[in-house]
């Protein structure tokens, strides 16, 4: 039965059955396959025929999750990496070379910047930094030899937001490659592809398992882009690994439940904590407050499970309300059924200098809280304790 309807697509894509006629997909750990005869093996290898061949290459697992997020976020082909960082690195590598140079927005994920700034850079890539508040600012930034727009929406710890159709537009007009990294939103919440992007890359190890489990990551787009893609991963082997693909697949079965839940509660924290005196700031993409509330709600389902804060005192503030929580873990990872809280400034963006995170808005006092799916009565209560000890 063909659907187009999220929930349906995300439970009842599936890899086809063997003979066993399990009703839920296998883990197909092998690291290679067997061909029929040689004319068979010389065909798959010069690409005639289509099949598995290496699992570096391709997997039944993970075709299988490949396909559920092509189906999910409208992309026509995909690739599955070892992690979100792996995805971000393959795409640059894929599509870069000396010489080149990349549009970014400044608030991107710390192993992002390092990226920019000392892993491309010493191959001769260069970039500029545009604000996702700005958006008047960045078509002066493209160069001759800008070769891609790349763009974190919503950004990560400072949920900054940019419109997605103009990004498309002006990528149109100048030629370039938009790439988007839509790991906060999901595509459940947000697809990029839609509004215009020709990339969209996700962290699989955040929502998409969303429960602290494996490690991996994702490139969606256009066939002949994911081709590039496929070409340059086969031989720096970013691989997702079959048991993790697995994994991945079978938690797109509660992805969209999931992310209900998230959002729903992180609105209600986010509320709770702007009336809150001992809290200085709070970003949230679907309170009115935010600066681009109005083109969240354009270009997002719901706002997500991420609310930024920045607390009084700054950093001996920040830390005092960590120390003081009891049921939110302390950790670096988010997008857990479990609430978590981060503090950047030490330690996702502590690589970057005082000044860098400044300008991006992170601020000595600022906590990022991934909100879970515990009762929002127990979120709230541990989050008023800590604040109020």
């Amino acid at each position: 039965m063909k659907s187009e309807n999220f929930e349906t697509i995300a439970i009842r894509t599936q890899t086809e059955r063997s003979g066993h006629k399990e009703h839920s997909a296998p883990i197909y750990l092998t690291s290679s396959y067997k061909f029929d005869d040689a004319e068979e093996m010389r065909a798959l290898f010069a690409n005639e025929k289509e099949g598995n061949v290496y699992s570096r290459y391709s997997n039944p697992n993970t075709s299988e999750f490949i396909e559920k997020m092509c189906l999910l976020e409208g992309a026509e082909d995909g690739f599955a990496t070892a992690t979100g960082m792996a995805a971000i690195f393959t795409t640059f590598g894929a599509f870069l070379k000396a010489g080149d140079h990349i549009v970014s927005s400044r608030s991107v994920f710390g192993s992002t910047h390092q990226l920019l700034t000392n892993v491309f850079a010493k191959w001769g890539v260069t970039f500029d930094y545009a604000d996702l508040d700005k958006p008047e600012d960045w078509e002066a930034l493209i160069k001759p030899n800008t070769k891609m727009i790349f763009v974190e929406t919503p950004s990560n710890p400072g949920i900054d937001i940019i419109d997605l159709e103009f990004l498309g537009d002006l990528a149109k007009k100048h030629n370039q490659l938009l790439v988007v990294d839509n790991c906060f939103a999901t595509p459940y919440l947000q697809q990029p592809i839609k509004l215009g992007a020709h990339i969209s890359i996700h962290s699989a190890t955040k929502y998409i398992d969303g429960q602290g489990r494996v490690l991996g990551g994702i490139i969606l787009g256009r066939k002949d882009l994911i081709t590039e893609i496929v070409m340059f991963a086969r031989h720096s082997g970013p691989s997702l690994s079959a048991f993790n693909a697995w994994i991945l697949s079978k938690s797109l079965e509660t992805l969209a439940v999931r992310m209900d839940r998230h959002c729903e509660n992180a609105l209600k924290v986010a509320e709770y904590l702007e009336k809150h005196p001992k809290i200085k700031l709070v970003k949230y993409p679907f309170l009115p407050s935010h600066p681009q509330y109005e083109i969240a709600k354009k270009q997002m389902r719901q706002g997500g499970g991420i609310v930024t804060v920045v607390v009084h005192g700054g950093i001996e503030g920040a830390r005092k309300f960590m120390d003081g929580l009891k049921m939110f873990s302390i950790s670096a990872n988010l997008a857990d059924t479990r609430s978590i809280a981060t503090h950047p400034a030490t330690s996702t963006h502590s690589k970057l200098t005082e000044e860098e995170r400044n300008i991006v808005g992170i601020e000595q006092g600022s906590i990022r809280l991934s909100i879970g799916l515990e009762h929002i009565n127990d979120i709230l209560a541990d989050i008023e304790q800590a604040l109020n000890d």
